[in-house]
């Protein structure tokens, strides 16, 4: 499991991360999400020592990292580092062997990595003829060449078009599947919904949100009900006026509300049933696209 706890890194007088603390665990896809600036590529390159905290400590299956466990770990970075004249195949299998692999094991396991990203036909062109998705394919492969014991990506799925997002998450689901604690950065929220078993929702530096994709959405659900009846007056005239009750928004037919602790739902759902006919009474969860917007203002 990775843990970084009480994590801040300043710059002069700015805090680019503080005091930041979440973990990674095992088997589990981790969504890092925040605004750009918040902090998410700073705290990416803390854990992979490309900078060093001004405070706190990250650790790896409870022990400080050093650079031999590092080197066990994937990673893409913001910057995209891959030889853009080099061949495709050529330029993996010399990353398998900075990482200590034999040649015959890295030509193996990149051709296969290839293959499942759909490039196999291009195994042998430049990387800079290859387009921006595909070279972001290869990048990803790059990363997860060498079987790592940590996943580190920072916004992996940017750029690339609807199939090269499924073959990206099966790939990144295959590695989970195995036990590797996986952390990405990405602004596609709905993606990030989708993917992630864990949440980390950070801003200005301070993380303001995480846990498992349920339990984010449900502490910030509070109680929400969508309600629908025909046949009365405005919903929202209906029901905007009971103590304790308050109209997020909505339209003649259907409304969206918030309930707090002093109301009954059961005795709501009987007053609009008296004033028409129920077609919903349904608890609402928030998106992760709306717990973003509302916990980064």
């Amino acid at each position: 499991m990775l843990a970084l706890e009480h994590v801040t890194r300043t710059y002069d007088e700015r805090r680019a991360l503080d005091d930041v603390s979440f973990t990674v665990r095992p088997g589990r896809m981790t969504g890092f999400v925040g605004a750009n600036g918040a902090g998410k590529t700073t705290a990416m390159r803390i854990i992979m020592g490309v900078l060093a905290p001004t405070s706190g400590e990250v650790t790896f299956d409870g022990r400080p990292l050093t650079r031999e466990v590092r080197r066990t770990f994937g990673y893409m970075p913001e910057e995209r580092g891959l030889y853009p004249r080099m061949r495709v195949l050529d330029q993996l299998v010399h990353l398998g062997r900075v990482h200590g692999m034999s040649r015959a094991a890295a030509s193996e396991r990149a051709a296969g990595l290839l293959d499942q990203l759909g490039l196999a036909e291009r195994s042998h062109d430049p990387l800079q003829t290859l387009s921006l998705g595909n070279q972001q394919r290869v990048q990803v492969a790059a990363a997860v060449l060498h079987e790592p014991r940590l996943l580190v990506l920072d916004e992996p799925f940017s750029g690339l078009d609807p199939l090269a997002i499924d073959a990206m998450g099966d790939l990144l689901r295959s590695h989970a599947a195995a036990g590797v604690p996986v952390l990405f950065s990405s602004h596609q929220l709905e993606l990030v919904e989708q993917l992630c078993d864990d949440v980390v929702i950070i801003s200005d530096g301070r993380v303001v949100s995480m846990g498992s994709a349920d339990d984010v959405r449900a502490r910030r659900s509070g109680r929400r009900y969508r309600i629908q009846v025909e046949g009365a007056s405005p919903v929202a005239d209906l029901v905007g006026g009971i103590t304790g009750v308050t109209v997020v928004r909505g339209d003649a037919d259907t409304v969206l509300v918030e309930l707090d602790d002093s109301v009954d739902d059961q005795a709501l759902l009987s007053t609009v049933q008296a004033q028409g006919v129920l077609r919903e009474f349904a608890v609402v969860r928030p998106t992760l696209a709306e717990i973003f917007r509302e916990v980064v203002r």
